[in-house]
């Protein structure tokens, strides 16, 4: 301990590089005891890691994993991206404990409501339940567009409900028609406990997968128009909905945000690659090189305007981070196809939900 004091064989300079030397070892050990404390700990920024206790499960053995998801079984060779952590720069995530997250939520629900990413990541917190508890009895039922995934045992029902605008698209004499002041199919989503909303994905979709041929805003019916300025109406009419509809004390509310893709290389600095295929690691560091995606600031100013509690899931720049992450060749369309926007399981979701469950419990 003497080289930590002025003396006569050191000097005051000396001993306070040795003191930094000193702190710079122990930090480590001190932030490995701070957990996620979601109301004080920016779980969002941070970097990704190796670590060899993960993936939290083996999609192989996920007995209902659909096969879009499923790049194991579909043939994937390198397994290093489904063994990378997200590291918070302040503190640890809680890892997810399923007996845990069953036990507390004991008779209660959660319910994701949007697209195929909230499929992604519906099906990925079954998976990490049911592996850890793969002897408890569930059951797999579809009502209407809800697709309820139940753990008797527990009375945990874990809801997915396909609703990719969040408004309303119905069917008129002209046509069918997306409604950005209508949200009917919100009677859906009543006396849930937990409640985890996505849109965004099909705002850009046009031609013969665009699923929509007028849109309605106020009394005024359009051929097209302006999508940004579309999706941003859509959430407004459903911040409204939330507002007169959630009571706090008895619901969480959830946005799951902006979940990106990886179609262009130049974005993080590798110009020559056209999509994420062969990609088998996270960029380094904290920061895409790209930017956000603008939706990110549209959703975020349209959230500001609730007054109801709305915990954003601020997944984006976390998951821009993981070009390696996508199903590429090795998804629903095969090597015919290229799917570089969703995500493999095991694999990037498990963190959004990991994420999630630092919040709620």
């Amino acid at each position: 301990m003497d080289g930590f004091w002025v003396g006569s064989s050191f000097s005051a300079s000396a001993s306070l590089l040795n003191i930094s030397a000193l702190l710079l070892l122990l930090l480590p050990l001190v932030m490995g005891n701070v957990e996620a404390n979601a109301s004080e700990c920016d779980m969002f920024t941070g970097r990704w890691v190796l670590d060899q206790s993960y993936p939290l499960y083996d999609s192989a053995s996920c007995p209902f994993i659909e096969r879009e998801f499923s790049c194991k079984k579909n043939g994937r060779p390198d397994l290093e991206y489904t063994r990378y952590r997200w590291q918070p720069r302040e503190c640890n995530l809680a890892r997810f404990n399923a007996l845990k997250f069953l036990k507390k939520f004991r008779g209660k629900s959660i319910m994701f409501v949007g697209d195929s990413l909230s499929r992604n990541q519906w099906q990925s917190l079954t998976c990490m339940l049911h592996s850890s508890v793969p002897n408890a009895k569930y059951n797999i039922t579809r009502v209407e567009d809800v697709s309820i995934f139940s753990f008797t045992n527990y009375g945990v029902k874990v809801m997915l409900d396909r609703n990719v605008y969040l408004v309303d698209t119905v069917m008129e004499k002209i046509g069918r028609v997306l409604k950005l002041d209508s949200i009917e199919g919100s009677k859906l989503w009543k006396g849930i406990d937990f409640l985890v909303f996505n849109t965004w994905h099909w705002w850009n979709r046009r031609g013969p997968t665009q699923p929509w041929d007028y849109i309605q805003i106020g009394n005024t019916t359009l051929k097209d128009m302006d999508r940004m300025v579309a999706f941003e109406r859509a959430l407004t009419t459903w911040g409204k909905w939330v507002d007169a509809n959630i009571d706090p004390a008895k619901t969480m509310v959830f946005f799951q945000g902006i979940s990106p893709s990886h179609y262009n290389g130049s974005e993080w600095y590798e110009p020559g690659a056209k999509s994420c295929v062969q990609q088998k690691q996270p960029l380094s560091g904290s920061t895409y090189p790209g930017g956000l995606p603008p939706a990110v600031a549209v959703l975020k100013r349209a959230l500001s305007k609730i007054k109801k509690p709305v915990k954003l899931l601020d997944v984006t720049n976390l998951s821009l981070l993981r070009k390696d992450g996508h199903p590429s060749i090795y998804g629903l369309g095969g090597r015919t196809g290229m799917d570089c926007s969703h995500w493999c399981l095991a694999g990037v979701p498990d963190t959004w939900n990991e994420i999630l469950y630092n919040f709620i419990l």
